[in-house]
């Protein structure tokens, strides 16, 4: 009698892109006799999304190179159809959802003929919505969102044709710096970037990371980036168009909003299913929606945080095809679940690379946590070895604990970045401490780390801040303190050779002195006895120590300058 049911199997799919296509493919290996329709309103499905802005750009030459298999087969419906044994119904629109008599009522968009399929099982894979701001001129004609592969092919077709020169992109999150980089860096173009908030990335880094990427944006030509301005209306049409925010008026030719997407839910919503507290449709460990007969994953859906606890939304391209994955298995009759996330990212802009998991430290204090954060600057391979290059690495730990909340990072080198931020994304929802990070295990040889890993660097700093033995300054504070000039209350002890401060104490006499961190037993004497003392290296290594010794020598009060002066040039803080 199972063997029955599962030989006649009807499944249906609403969404042909990330999701569904994964989720079709996995049940029928499992159980090839299942019937499988999948459904979506667009004519291309099954395309890397995520991989729309290396289109734009150019590094992906062609929009088919995103519906590709890794053996350069075109992932269309005759694809699914003769490869896969799987029925595409491609501009195909799911207009209801009767979930007494099981059947999707559906539309033929290019005849207007509808009809109902029937089915035993439903996946909703409807995935997410990009955000349009509700401004006036919104709706115009070069206002986009990103958010499919044709309107992709649109925007490019309008650069390859000479029809763009000053595109504006509106949001700062991870979608709209890949625009960024993909508008100015092949084309040339004269992009400006607006962001609603006060820094970029933001949720995702904290501040002083974002400011770093901000400034790797000047060094790259970007023409604008202006951060806490909101957009209130759109002006003009066609080609000349002007975004008015509250600051200011700006000329363009193009816009590209990616202000964010929400979950795709209409359908489940109007057929009452149950939507959860993040405004995506709420499902079990399963995968199973309020009907147990109606299966959703990917960008519709909430999940467990599995730091914070709480459902979250997180649309990821990865993260959908790994829940197909389970869906699929689950549908042929076994029982797999599904844990939750911690959120992993990574970002290439021009040639910096961002990532992050877990919570950053504005999220972690959002979310109820007494949390501070570490930050180191080190090389991501054995300092001796050509091509070494500097990683700058941020802990977030819970302070009563010593649990590790999250970690960001930035890098040239996006393997070697993506390494450390991995390493730790697969240790989070296991609770880890610092000590965990500190004594991490990670493969060693000269081209790959040093033999201190820049990682368990990191948790070594976090378990000295913990302990009290490392008092900590961030570069932003610095640079609040620095701008202020000197005021007689602090000073900048520079501990490192006299050929590398010289300039420093030169140009700021009265607030920069230097006495290199080996000879400050013997120069006790020197060291100022009424000031605060902000201790400065390249990096934070020797002014740690600098801060070890003048502890034992009953000097101070001082603070440490994390990231040194590596921190305080990435940071753009003009000193010299």
């Amino acid at each position: 009698m199972n063997a029955e049911r599962k030989m006649s199997l009807n499944v249906v799919i609403i969404g042909a892109v990330a999701l569904g296509p994964k989720t079709a493919c996995r049940l029928k290996r499992l159980l090839p006799e299942a019937r499988v329709a999948l459904i979506d309103r667009d004519a291309l499905i099954s395309y890397g999304g995520c991989g729309i802005p290396y289109y734009i750009s150019g590094d992906v030459s062609e929009a088919s190179q995103l519906q590709s298999t890794s053996f350069h087969m075109v992932r269309d419906p005759h694809f699914f159809r003769q490869a896969k044994d799987v029925e595409v119904l491609a501009r195909t629109e799911a207009l209801s959802i009767d979930r007494q008599a099981k059947t999707v009522r559906v539309r033929a968009l290019d005849t207007g003929e509808e009809r109902d399929l029937p089915y035993d099982k439903l996946v909703l894979a409807t995935g997410s919505r990009a955000n349009r701001l509700p401004v006036p001129g919104a709706d115009q004609a070069r206002v986009f969102t990103v958010s499919n592969l044709e309107e992709a092919i649109r925007i490019k077709e309008l650069i390859a044709g000479g029809q763009v020169e000053r595109p504006v992109v509106i949001g700062g999150g991870a979608i709209g710096l890949e625009m960024v980089e993909a508008l100015s860096d092949l084309w040339g173009l004269e992009t400006t970037l607006v962001e609603v908030q006060d820094q970029l990335l933001p949720g995702i880094v904290g501040p002083n990371m974002a400011r770093m990427v901000k400034e790797h944006l000047h060094e790259h030509d970007v023409a604008d980036v202006f951060l806490s301005e909101r957009v209130e209306r759109i002006e003009g049409q066609g080609a000349e168009l002007r975004l008015v925010t509250d600051k200011r008026t700006i000329e363009t030719d193009l816009i590209v909003m990616a202000v964010g997407v929400r979950p795709n839910i209409d359908l489940a919503r109007a057929a009452g299913l149950e939507i959860g507290p993040t405004g995506a449709i709420a499902v079990d460990s399963r995968f199973r929606t309020s009907d147990p007969d109606i299966l959703a994953g990917g960008d519709c859906v909430e999940t467990m945080h599995l730091i914070t606890g709480c459902k979250c939304y997180f649309p990821s391209g990865s993260l959908a095809n790994r829940q197909g994955r389970i869906i699929g298995t689950n549908l042929a009759g076994a029982v797999e679940e599904f844990d939750g996330v911690v959120g992993s990212f990574i970002l290439k802009i021009f040639d910096l690379n961002a990532a992050s998991a877990g919570l950053c430290l504005s999220r972690a204090r959002a979310e109820g946590f007494d949390a501070f954060s570490a930050f180191v600057v080190q090389g991501d391979r054995a300092h001796f070895y050509p091509g070494m290059d500097l990683m700058y690495l941020e802990l977030v730990v819970e302070r009563p604990t010593g649990r590790v909340l999250g970690i960001q990072g930035l890098s040239g080198q996006g393997d070697a970045l993506a390494a450390r931020i991995d390493a730790v994304a697969v240790l989070l929802k296991h609770a880890p401490t610092v000590r965990d990070v500190s004594n991490l295990e990670l493969a060693y040889a000269p081209p790959f780390s040093a033999a201190m890993d820049v990682l368990n660097a990191l948790g070594n700093t976090a378990e000295n801040i913990m302990a009290g033995k490392n008092r900590i300054m961030d570069v932003d504070e610095f640079a609040g303190l620095f701008e202020q000039g000197p005021n007689g209350d602090f000073i900048c002890l520079d501990v490192r050779g006299p050929a590398n401060a010289e300039p420093f104490v030169r140009k700021h006499p009265g607030l920069w002195i230097n006495i290199p961190q080996d000879e400050l037993r013997d120069r006790a004497g020197e060291v100022p006895a009424d000031k605060e003392l902000i201790l400065i290296c390249n990096s934070g290594v020797r002014s740690y120590e600098a801060q070890v010794s003048l502890d034992h020598l009953g000097l101070g009060p001082s603070r440490n300058l994390q990231g040194g002066m590596a921190a305080i040039k990435k940071y753009g803080l003009k000193l010299d």
